[in-house]
């Protein structure tokens, strides 16, 4: 039977759904990217918004006027967070969480032996451990995910997720490396290392996130690690410093902010103040020279003023990220800035979303003028189009160069390129023969 698998979210939903795709083909089914062909959808859902809730609804409705006779399962954040809601969403056959991904393949063949409508959200305890899951291949993708971290003790005002995903539980060393070998012996030469609260890998058994990546630098046959999105307060300097050390290791750092504003950040619970955060980036700098550092801004947080946001504003100036991701606040209902006094109108919210993604805008062509006549080592990612060859510097930046004479392909391939101009949210360059990583013949590219 045909299997078609929809992601919504974050880079943990994406390696859950290469796991649950890869326990399914175990179990006979046949992954399809042609829906018209699918006789089981699984739906991976995100409950971080309740904008993200509302689009679920209609994927399911829409997925069952259209295909009537298929199976849908329901899995994910939304129904771990919201289990009585889920199960009573009727266009789900097979309802289920964030707990035990390996047993959905069990629950889909039980259900076409007897058809009879499954809702099993099991909650999570403090006495839970990490469950080991693997993905070896995932589809399309050059780089690999792997996750090696679940859970969250923040409780954040804003944020449902530790309702959704339970406590920290972090995957085991031995696991990361036997993971990390797979992933080498199947052609991948980069591998992110994500989580629900990455910087607290290893918290509950004596090891920091540096075990971890020092972990995948053991590995032949891989070349990067990247690191997925991180909490400031956890990234201390022995971490950087050994960090720092891992030839494999790429500079590039998402640093959660959400806000810019000692008042927003303790109303909203944040473990860390803004002048703390400039003192974490100070030193990665320091230690990381030409990194790209990224994060995530909230706007409209209940209670924000103007003068708030400025302060926000103000702090992106001065901190002058190489990318942000800005996203007005959204009300989700179970947590505590749901109920706060102050809630902040529509209207002002995008306007203040709108200068925030401004600001960030131009702080990102002043972080991509700042590379030009520099040399970085490039992975590149994607088949030749327009007559580009498209890839990434260890700094997370996109890099693009021309094609000449050849048609071969650069994909997963390394070489060191000169950056020579900037583009919008990019840079071209030319490759360097004389420093190319690989014994490669380029002379025709």
């Amino acid at each position: 039977m045909y299997i078609y698998f929809m992601t919504f979210g974050c880079k943990v939903n994406t390696y859950e759904t290469a796991c649950m795709t890869a326990a399914f083909e175990a179990e006979g089914f046949t992954p399809t990217l042609e829906k018209n062909l699918a006789d089981i959808f699984v739906i991976n859902s995100c409950t971080v918004t309740s904008e993200s809730d509302s689009k679920l609804r209609q994927t399911l409705r829409g997925l069952r006027r259209d295909h009537p006779n298929a199976v849908i399962v329901l899995t994910g954040c939304y129904p771990q967070a919201f289990p009585d809601e889920a199960a009573a969403e009727e266009c789900a056959d097979i309802v289920t969480g964030t707990k035990n991904r390996s047993d959905i393949a069990r629950l889909v063949k039980n259900y076409l032996d007897d058809r009879e409508r499954v809702c099993s959200v099991a909650p999570y305890s403090s006495r839970d451990g990490f469950e080991v899951m693997s993905a070896d291949n995932i589809e399309g993708h050059t780089r690999a995910f792997m996750k090696i971290q679940d859970g969250c003790n923040a409780f954040c005002t804003y944020c449902i997720i530790p309702y959704a995903r339970g406590r920290i539980r972090s995957k085991p060393v031995e696991d990361i490396v036997s993971e990390a070998r797979k992933l080498a012996e199947n052609g991948y030469r980069e591998i992110v290392l994500v989580g629900i609260n990455l910087a607290f890998y290893g918290a509950e058994f004596g090891k920091d996130l540096a075990d971890a990546a020092e972990a995948v630098n053991s590995v032949d046959g891989i070349d990067r690690i990247r690191l997925g999105s991180l909490e400031p307060e956890k990234m201390t300097d022995e971490m950087l410093i050994r960090l720092a050390a891992l030839p494999k290791f790429c500079p590039s750092f998402h640093l959660s902010l959400q806000s810019g504003c000692n008042r927003t950040l303790k109303a909203m619970n944040r473990r860390y103040t803004a002048e703390e955060y400039t003192e974490l980036v100070d030193r990665i700098r320091h230690i990381f020279p030409d990194c790209g550092i990224t994060t995530d801004v909230m706007a409209g947080f209940p209670g924000e003023t103007d003068a708030d946001h400025k302060e926000s504003v103000e702090f992106i100036k001065k901190i002058g990220f190489s990318d942000i991701h800005v996203f007005p606040y959204s009300r989700r209902k179970g947590t505590k800035a749901d109920l706060m006094d102050g809630q902040v109108q529509n209207e002002i919210k995008k306007q203040r979303a709108k200068e925030l993604a401004e600001t960030g805008a131009v702080c990102r062509q002043k972080f991509l003028q700042s590379l030009v006549g520099k040399e970085f080592p490039v992975l590149f990612e994607r088949e030749k189009s327009d007559g580009l060859h498209h890839g990434y510097a260890p700094n997370y930046t996109h890099i693009k160069i021309l094609t000449k004479n050849s048609e071969k392909s650069l994909r997963k391939m390394i070489f060191y390129v000169k950056i020579d101009k900037i583009g919008e949210n990019c840079c071209f360059g030319e490759i360097l023969p004389e420093r190319s990583i690989l014994d490669t013949n380029i002379s025709n590219i």
